[in-house]
């Protein structure tokens, strides 16, 4: 099956997407700081209450909530994405494109470097843009310690480089009509 790109208009996130950022961002019942320096974070990754007013630490939250208010979070990134997102993603690019902004939000993806190489059919260049969104809390999370994983967030510096391969696995997979493939 050949995968194509489509216009970001006609996309909206998959199931797969969606359990990518639950799974990603854990369940907490109750609000606690993720990593140093960091916002006060409950349900799966939210920093803000629905009225809009930021997570307090010990906040509670339950599974139904934090889905519900997971796909509102989704709902709204994906707004804003399809208003500055111009150029055409597969459903795979389109997925860790929202799981990215779901993490960093919509003004700061629309902003990014990774939307202006999409928008400018620099593919191959998007994708490794995301391991330029490596600090937390203004630390370095591709830093180690004495050789080891800094354990401050490590999983930051984790999570990008994995959207990266998945990026460039999903960019080498995109084809043509003739059998060739398109590679940005």
């Amino acid at each position: 099956m050949i995968k194509r790109r489509l216009a970001v208009a006609v996309l909206s996130l998959s199931a797969a997407g969606l359990f990518g950022i639950v799974k990603h961002e854990g369940f907490s019942e109750r609000a606690t700081v993720p990593t140093k320096n960091d916002r006060p974070t409950n349900c799966f990754g939210m920093t803000f209450r629905p009225d809009g007013s930021p997570v307090q630490l010990g906040d509670p939250c339950t599974p139904v909530e934090g889905i519900e208010r997971s796909v509102n979070h989704i709902a709204k990134d994906e707004t804003g994405l399809k208003r500055c997102v111009t150029g055409e993603l597969s459903q795979a690019e389109y997925d860790i494109l929202v799981d990215w902004t779901y993490q960093y939000g919509t003004q700061a993806a629309c902003k990014s470097s990774i939307v202006r190489h999409i928008n400018a059919g620099r593919y191959p260049e998007a994708c490794e843009a995301y391991t330029l969104y490596k600090y937390s809390g203004g630390y370095d999370c591709s830093t180690t310690i004495n050789g080891k994983p800094n354990k401050r967030c490590w999983g930051v510096w984790q999570r990008n480089l994995e959207r990266r391969n998945r990026c460039m696995e999903a960019v080498n997979g995109i084809g043509t009509d003739s059998g060739t493939t398109d590679r940005g």
